[in-house]
């Protein structure tokens, strides 16, 4: 082993012992039972829905517990950071309610990023050389790339352990040379001499008790000694924080179940107690024949910016997460199944299946409980960054906005669900306003042309009716003047009667009051006729209906 003084002499003078990092970071003083979790984005790649998933249950399990909730960012891999990638984290917190206790910027235990408490993993990496649980490695890529080949000729597990780790007993005077000389290194754990053919045992908070082959491994935990900043990989670097912020509970992907016996092992060496893992199911896509996990790169619906920039509603996209998370949930309304606490133990070890079919369905039933206002304020802020056009209409017109969204909405069993998600409101609302709709000015439009009518019918016909229109409030009665005028201009009275002899007319009542349709809404299928053109105003009504007899 090295001499205490050659190992401080590679760390700065001035560097704190571990215990000045244990008064720095004392235990928490909250109440019994309180749960102190934390989620870990990185900043290598967008955010996954199921980083919302695990945030979500990592929130809601230390909220009811009285604890903390912090996220911490888990930026030592610096080569494969991604532009944007911090601002896409804070979108998703701001968007689903998901803000930390703790976090950037707030809070005692931090900082929260990693690369900011290069200094504290030093203290911990210069502990462990110095009790011998770490050493020195200069072994190179080519040396490494070596090892690997003879193993797989050897038909032995790959790695870097036993008598294949050929810096792990190097005589002392060899490592100084290379210190000497300026050679980069790395430094390693040394795992527990006894470890090859182990088996460890541990309790998963979601799958109970687990058993997996130990970590025989020499893995690196500081990186290498020629980069800029000296940071810890990603093993050594969680061990050192969840102990230091006092994590209880650590919710992660089922991917690192694997990795801990090596986690378990740095704990021990490191005098820690270890935190309790829950491993979640990811969530899963159909596809035919079965099923696989959702793809970052192949999946838009992956992505957070996908239900953002749709406008899926954060209350409709939790509720269905909650579902997932916990069965049960899914089977409560929407305001109880939100208040009603995510249990670990209810979490399934197979993976849900994300079917946005029936996210939008319970999305669609959300914004139907919601009153205009509430629709509206909810929308603008959507509208504000993704459809500004939405958001001039809606704020210049806010009451036209309002009549036009409580058509078949107000006063009705079945109120309509033509939103599913914000970015509906303009297919399904836009014809409303004046600035957003599109008129029907040509009887070659395949809108028209697609009813059958004769061009000459079509001017003669929607000119009479805009010459006479009154805009009754009487359902009938207003429906009366499209009957009377088909009837003048020849339309059938019924299907029936069309279909019998269908050259004896132009087209029936159907037609007639689909071309009264088209016009004011730019689509054959719309709301209930008589309530948009009441909504729209005689004016707009006129202007529109002559858009196609000029």
């Amino acid at each position: 082993m090295l001499d205490q003084v050659v190992i401080d002499s590679l760390f700065p003078a001035d560097l704190p012992e571990p215990e000045h990092r244990e008064q720095r970071y004392p235990p928490r003083q909250l109440p019994d039972g309180a749960e102190v979790t934390r989620f870990g984005p990185s900043p290598t790649g967008f955010v996954h829905i199921g980083g919302v998933y695990v945030a979500m249950i990592d929130q809601n399990l230390a909220e009811r517990t009285g604890g903390r909730y912090l996220v911490r960012v888990e930026d030592t891999d610096q080569s494969r950071e991604v532009e944007g990638a911090l601002e896409q984290f804070q979108r998703a917190f701001d968007y689903f309610g998901l803000q930390p206790t703790e976090g950037d910027g707030f809070g005692d235990y931090g900082p929260y990023h990693q690369s900011a408490r290069e200094t504290v993993y030093l203290s911990y990496v210069r502990h462990l050389l110095r009790t011998g649980k770490a050493y020195l490695c200069f072994a190179t890529r080519d040396e490494l790339e070596a090892i690997t080949k003879r193993q797989q000729a050897a038909k032995l597990p790959p790695g870097y352990y036993g008598s294949w780790a050929i810096w792990r007993d190097a005589d002392p005077a060899k490592v100084i040379a290379e210190l000497d000389k300026g050679t980069p290194y790395v430094v390693r754990f040394r795992a527990p001499d006894d470890a090859a053919g182990q088996r460890v045992r541990f309790v998963d908070e979601i799958r109970g008790e687990l058993e997996h082959e130990a970590n025989r491994n020499d893995v690196v935990i500081l990186k290498s000694s020629d980069q800029p900043l000296r940071l810890p990989t990603y093993h050594f670097a969680h061990a050192v924080d969840d102990h230091l912020m006092r994590t209880t509970v650590v919710i992660r992907a089922e991917e690192w179940i694997s990795s801990v016996p090596l986690h378990l092992q740095l704990f021990d060496a490191l005098g820690f107690l270890p935190p309790r893992y829950a491993h979640i199911a990811p969530l899963m896509k159909q596809i035919p024949g079965g099923k696989r996990k959702l793809s970052k790169r192949k999946d838009p619906e992956a992505s957070v910016d996908f239900y953002i920039a749709a406008g899926y509603p954060a209350e409709a996209v939790l509720y269905y997460l909650r579902g997932l998370a916990n069965g049960r949930l899914a089977e409560l309304p929407l305001p109880e199944a939100l208040a009603e606490p995510i249990r670990l133990e209810e979490c399934g070890v197979a993976g849900p299946l994300v079917d946005l079919v029936k996210l939008e369905d319970i999305s669609a039933d959300y914004i139907a409980t919601l009153s205009g206002e509430q629709i509206l304020d909810a929308l603008r802020p959507w509208a504000e960054t993704h459809d500004p056009d939405v958001l001039a209409v809606i704020d210049a017109h806010r009451d036209l906005a309002l009549r036009a969204l409580a058509v078949e909405r107000v006063g009705v069993d079945n109120p309509r669900k033509d939103l599913r998600k914000w970015a509906d409101f303009r297919p399904a609302y836009g014809f409303f306003f004046a600035e957003l709709f599109a008129p029907v000015t040509d009887v070659a439009d395949e809108r028209i042309t697609g009813l059958d009518v004769a061009p000459h019918v079509v001017h003669s016909f929607l000119a009479d009716f805009a010459d006479g229109y009154q805009p009754h409030a009487e359902q009938s009665e207003w429906f009366d003047q499209i009957r009377q005028l088909a009837a003048k201009h020849g339309f059938a009275p019924n299907q029936k009667e069309y279909k019998k002899t269908p050259d004896a007319y132009p087209g029936s009542i159907r037609e007639a009051s689909q071309l009264v349709r088209v016009t004011l809404t730019g689509s054959t299928r719309s709301p209930d006729l008589h309530a948009v053109a009441i909504t729209l105003g005689p004016d707009e009504v006129q202007r529109r209906v002559r858009g196609l007899t000029t």
